[in-house]
C-alpha cells in the first residue's frame, strides 16, 4: 500500500501526553472514557438532537505545534466562500481531513457534526478538507452529494491535489487539527476515538479566545447505520483494496491479470480474509470492473459489518446485485443498502453497507452477485 492509503484505516497510532494530563486532572470524576470506535453511514444522527452531560473544568497545557497553513491552494469550496488563515483569525478552528468513502471518517463524523452545531455561536469554525483517495472522489458533484447525504453543512475545502494535505504534513484520514484564535495549531488527533478529550480541548480554546458562554458539558450522540461505532472486540478483518496495485490475499487461480479482461473462478470455501472473483472482470490499478453480467465477488471475513466502495463504471447507469452470506439470503444480517433478500442497486460511487450482523460474530463467507455488467469496485472495509 502507498503511505497515504495505508494510513486510511490506521486508528490512533499516536497518543499524546495531554491524554494523561486530562485523566489526571479529572481523576475521581469517572468521566474519562476514550471510545475506540465511532459510527458511519445511512441514517446520520441529527446534530440538533444532541444530549449533554456535565464535565468539571480544568486547564490543559497545550503546546503550540505550528501555524495554520494557508488555504489558498484549494481546488474549490462548498458551503462557504473561500476562507484564508487571515479570515479565520479570532476564531477557534477545527480542521478535519476526510474523504467521503472512508469508514473511519464516517464513524467520526457524528461527533464533528455535533460540535459544529453546538459551538458555532461560541466562536468555533469547522472546516472539512476533502482530500480524495479515489479518482471519482475528485468530482465536485460527488462530494456535494456525499455532503448532502451525510448532513455536512460546515465549510468544505476541496483539496484534489493534496496541496493543503502537504501543507499540514498530514498522513491520515481522518485527522483533526485544533487551531486557537491566534492561528496556532495547539493539538491534533489522528484516527477515530478520543472524543471526550477533543471536545474538552475545543472548550478550552474557546474559553481562551474570550467566549463567556462555553458549556462545560459534553455532547452525547446515538449514531445509527454506518455511523454506528465498530464492534472492535469482534473485528478480525482489515480494509482491503481490490485493484491489483494494493490488494492482498486474492485467491482466484492464477492471480490477478492486470489491465486485461479475464474469466475468473474461485474455490467453494476461502481462507479467512481471502477473496476471489468469478466471471469476466478487468483488474485495474485501483479497481475492478465487471465486463459481463452475473459476475461474483466472494470474501471470507470476521466482523459485524461489511462495506464495499463501488459505483457504476458509466455515470448515470445502475447495476443490480444480490448478497449472500454462507450461501444463504442475508435476512436480518442485511446492511442498510440491501433488503432482507439481499437485493440492492449500485447507483452512485460511494461506500455501500452490505452486512450488519446481529450476532454471534464468526468467520463467514460473503458473496455478491452483480446481475448487470458495468460495476466498478474499489475496496472492502469492516466494522
Amino acid at each position: 500500500m502507498s503511505e497515504i492509503s495505508s494510513n486510511h484505516h490506521r486508528r490512533n497510532r499516536y497518543r499524546f501526553l495531554v491524554i494523561a494530563a486530562i485523566a489526571f486532572a479529572f481523576a475521581g470524576f469517572g468521566v474519562i472514557g476514550f471510545a475506540r470506535g465511532q459510527a458511519g453511514q445511512t441514517a446520520p444522527a441529527d446534530p440538533r438532537a444532541i444530549k449533554v452531560h456535565p464535565m468539571p473544568t480544568s486547564a490543559i497545557r497545550l503546546p503550540v505545534e505550528g501555524k495554520l497553513p494557508s488555504l489558498r491552494n484549494a481546488t474549490a469550496w462548498l458551503n462557504s466562500a473561500p476562507l484564508t488563515a487571515t479570515d479565520l483569525r479570532g476564531k477557534v478552528v477545527l480542521v478535519e481531513f476526510w474523504t467521503y468513502t472512508c469508514i473511519n471518517w464516517r464513524r467520526q463524523l457524528p461527533y464533528v457534526r455535533a460540535w459544529a452545531e453546538k459551538y458555532k455561536d461560541q466562536g468555533l469554525v469547522v472546516i472539512g478538507v476533502h482530500a480524495p483517495e479515489f479518482l471519482f472522489e475528485k468530482n465536485i458533484e460527488n462530494v456535494r452529494q456525499a455532503a448532502k447525504e451525510t448532513l455536512v453543512d460546515y465549510p468544505i475545502v476541496l483539496d484534489n491535489n493534496h496541496a493543503i494535505w502537504r501543507d499540514f504534513n498530514n498522513e491520515y484520514w481522518p485527522a483533526l487539527y485544533f487551531v486557537d484564535a491566534q492561528g496556532h495549531i495547539r493539538h491534533h488527533q489522528f484516527g477515530e476515538g478520543e472524543y471526550e478529550e477533543s471536545e474538552l480541548i475545543l472548550q478550552q480554546l474557546l474559553t481562551e479566545a474570550g467566549s463567556r458562554q462555553v458549556s462545560h458539558e459534553l455532547v452525547s450522540i446515538n449514531p445509527q447505520g454506518a455511523e454506528a461505532g465498530a464492534d472492535w472486540n469482534d473485528l478480525r478483518s482489515a480494509e482491503n483494496y481490490v485493484g491489483y496495485e494494493r490488494t492482498e490475499n486474492f485467491a482466484s487461480p492464477g492471480g490477478a491479470r492486470p489491465d486485461k479482461s479475464h474469466d475468473y473462478t474461485f474455490s467453494t470455501r476461502l481462507q479467512l480474509n481471502h477473496w476471489a472473483l468469478s466471471g469476466d472482470w478487468t483488474s485495474g490499478r485501483e479497481s475492478i470492473v465487471l465486463n459481463k453480467a452475473n459476475g461474483h465477488i466472494v470474501y471470507s471475513f470476521h466482523s459485524r459489518d461489511l462495506h464495499l466502495v463501488m459505483g457504476p463504471a458509466a455515470p448515470g447507469t445502475s447495476v443490480r446485485f444480490r448478497v449472500l452470506i454462507d450461501g444463504k439470503p442475508v435476512g436480518a444480517a442485511h446492511g442498510v443498502d440491501v433488503d432482507e433478500q439481499g437485493n440492492g442497486t449500485v447507483t452512485e460511487p460511494r461506500m455501500y453497507q452490505l452486512i450488519r450482523q446481529q450476532g454471534p460474530i464468526m468467520d463467514r463467507q460473503f458473496e455478491i452477485e452483480f446481475l448487470d455488467s458495468g460495476v466498478q469496485a474499489f475496496s472492502f472495509t469492516f466494522g
